[in-house]
């Protein structure tokens, strides 16, 4: 194996590395959060990014880029979420093609109510990954530049 091959390599194992903790935190949040909000991962993320906006608002092409999510994809979650009443759609004033999508009280209640979930989910998972000696230096490197508690 060349020099050139053993990068690859490395960056394969780096990326399998990530997915395998994405994966565990994934699973995590998801059981939680369906649990005790109703909520699933992606629906907490976009109630999460739109409260996370001047305004409490995006357009659709942002809310699909915070979300990970294909624009079509984004436009059904949107639509289940405005169903629910948990967020709504506005037309854009300065461009009428234009569509915001903006938090509701109700999404703002839900969204604070599951934030405590999110957040104590998140910090047991990433406790449990460092006991996982492949995962260990990952979860090690995204506390670098965390502030001490």
């Amino acid at each position: 194996m060349g020099i050139r091959d053993d990068a690859v390599e490395i960056r394969a194992r780096g990326w399998r590395t990530l997915a395998a903790l994405h994966g565990l935190i994934d699973t995590e949040l998801e059981r939680s959060l369906a649990r005790e909000h109703g909520l699933s991962v992606v629906e907490f993320t976009v109630l999460d990014a739109l409260s996370r906006q001047d305004g409490w608002h995006m357009r659709m092409r942002q809310l699909a880029r915070a979300a990970a999510l294909s624009s079509s994809a984004t436009t059904r979650l949107v639509t289940r979420l405005e169903d629910r009443g948990l967020l709504t759609r506005i037309l854009c004033a300065d461009d009428r093609r234009g569509i915001y999508t903006e938090l509701t009280a109700a999404g703002e209640t839900l969204l604070e109510a599951a934030r405590p979930t999110h957040d104590r989910v998140l910090e047991e998972a990433l406790a449990e990954a460092r006991e996982i000696p492949e995962l260990a230096p990952l979860v090690t490197a995204l506390y670098a530049d965390a502030p001490v508690a």
